[in-house]
């Protein structure tokens, strides 16, 4: 019979705030709340006006997949290690800049497209996680040129790929315990679908400009079958 699994192998511990017994309150609880305040507004700017949202959020009401809406998303203290997650059941976040915020919610609502369209076993399938972690760097932004010149990472051939696989590498290392070969062996053995799997975007978004031409097209996408 399978031992249970202790809630850190899945990340749980990189959320404090889900463990109350185990911090004080004082001054920091006061400063949370001006964190979740702002943290707020922030989130509910992007998902009023980030075409990545809007097109991930339409891509799922309009395949059945259950809409994720204020209650789904949960602004919390992360340790730093990590900007958000996904859980199934909130997504969570470390972020102070506008433009932070709509890269976080594009990539956990790729992660939520993901799993309520392909049924992704988070929790015991790590193929299924690399798969997703790979879609979400991908298609979020998080590898866009911008980004790696802010970080001063500059391209060499195939930079957006490494990017991808790097970062895909680092969040299942996060979350889950796994040494690094392990993890890089896995990314790489589902890597070329995965990466190339650009739904429900059509295409690699590398801006904003991208994201509101994809989300013009999918939204016509009607128009354009009934004209075949």
């Amino acid at each position: 019979m399978d031992q249970p699994k202790e809630e850190d192998e899945y990340g749980y511990d990189l959320f404090p705030e889900r463990h109350q017994g185990k911090y004080k309150k004082g001054s920091i609880t006061e400063s949370l709340f001006t964190f979740n305040h702002k943290c707020q507004i922030m989130l509910q700017f992007a998902m009023e006006t980030s075409p990545y949202a809007k097109l991930l959020l339409s891509a799922m009401k309009s395949s059945g997949c259950k809409v994720f809406k204020d209650r789904h998303f949960s602004c919390e203290d992360c340790d730093g290690t990590v900007s958000g997650g996904f859980d199934a059941a909130s997504s969570q976040n470390n972020i102070h800049q506008q433009s932070h915020m709509n890269r976080v919610v594009t990539h956990e609502l790729i992660h939520a497209f993901d799993h309520c369209r392909a049924h992704v076993d988070w929790f015991n399938n790590f193929r299924h996680l690399a798969c997703s972690e790979i879609r979400a760097a991908n298609l979020s932004g998080d590898c866009s040129f911008a980004n790696e010149v802010s970080r001063f990472n500059f391209g060499l051939k195939q930079h957006h790929q490494e990017c991808v696989r790097g970062r895909a590498i680092r969040s299942i290392l996060a979350v889950r315990k796994i040494n690094r070969g392990e993890a890089e062996s896995i990314v790489n053995e589902v890597f070329d679908t995965c990466f190339n799997d650009h739904a429900p975007f059509g295409r690699i978004p590398h801006s904003k400009k991208d994201a509101k031409f994809a989300y013009r097209d999918y939204k016509n996408r009607d128009q354009y079958y009934a004209n075949l």
